[in-house]
């Protein structure tokens, strides 16, 4: 299968209308694709063909207020609640009693708040770029020159993007965040600054790719995507004592920046993860960015689909 057999749909749920992209049979195990930022539904264009070609029904949709899902009435009032909620209203609207989800980035944060709460409604999942994680999980200290930190502060990003179109604002994240390196800006910079224009994309990454991310957000601009998840992180959910017995999987880059916050790695080495998903299997990727899945799809399909073919 190919992209162009790619469907693509809108689905009213929670008085929002949500894009939703789909390929192989409805009748089909479902896997649920869950995006970060900046990415949007494209950014799982390799998994949803190969999940689909291994013979499983692959869904992916851009969050309200990302690409071409309706905004919001309230950006600024958006939580992580709402967008989990629409995941589920979305599966019910398709039928579906049990879904695989695949989350990278902040998507892996809301693929861990789903299986928290809907545990009977998950199959099992895959967390790519940052491990099993809720809300409040993040108490250790963040440089103020780190995006997390700057981008929380309401206005702060809207000002930096603000001198810069869609594309160019995507593509200077995606060129930071496929570093190595903690993407950290001086006191007399913002995180814009830290590209340079003339530093050229990463090899994987096509200015085909970057113009489809850029008309994408040219639509839907970043005021929910700075809502969800940056300044969201303070949000509670009610469990106090987490467990997902679910089985699940997490793929991380051994050069994604995350491994380089020393907390970070204590927490998904030292067994204080394995407490909360029991039923957890790590693997690491040693070229692998933060954009993993699209930097190296073929060794991340074969991850995913080995995962999606032992619990079916």
């Amino acid at each position: 299968m190919k992209m162009e057999l790619i469907e693509h749909k809108y689905v009213e749920v929670n008085g929002l209308k949500l894009h939703v992209a789909e390929i192989g049979s409805g009748q089909s195990a479902a896997v649920f694709f869950l995006h970060g930022f900046p990415e949007i539904w494209y950014s799982w264009r390799h998994q949803m063909i190969a999940a689909a070609n291994a013979g499983f029904r692959a869904i992916a949709l851009d969050y309200r207020g990302y690409g071409l899902s309706d905004p919001p009435p309230e950006p600024e009032k958006t939580t992580f609640l709402d967008l989990v909620g629409d995941i589920l209203a979305l599966l019910d609207a398709f039928s579906i009693s049990k879904v695989f989800l695949i989350g990278k980035d902040f998507g892996a944060m809301i693929a861990s708040i789903f299986a928290i709460l809907y545990q009977d409604r998950v199959s099992g999942f895959v967390t790519l770029g940052v491990p099993f994680y809720l809300p409040r999980f993040v108490t250790y200290h963040l440089p103020e020159g780190f995006y997390v930190s700057r981008w929380k502060e309401p206005g702060r990003a809207e000002s930096d993007f603000g001198r810069f179109d869609a594309k160019t604002v995507v593509r200077n994240v995606y060129i930071l965040f496929s570093r190595s390196e903690i993407p950290i800006a001086r006191e007399d910079q913002e995180i814009m600054d830290l590209v340079d224009s003339s530093t050229p994309l990463p090899s994987w990454f096509t200015e085909e790719d970057l113009a489809t991310y850029g008309m994408l957000y040219e639509k839907s601009g970043f005021q929910t995507a700075l809502q969800v998840p940056y300044r969201s992180f303070h949000e509670e959910i009610d469990k106090p004592d987490p467990k997902v017995e679910v089985p699940a999987l997490l793929i991380m880059g051994e050069k994604d920046y995350a491994m380089r916050f020393p907390e970070m790695v204590d927490y998904i080495t030292s067994g204080k993860l394995k407490t909360i998903v029991p039923n957890l299997e790590k693997c690491f990727i040693p070229e692998g960015t933060h954009f993993v899945q699209e930097q190296l799809p073929a060794q991340v399909n074969d991850l995913i689909l080995n995962f999606l073919r032992s619990h079916s």
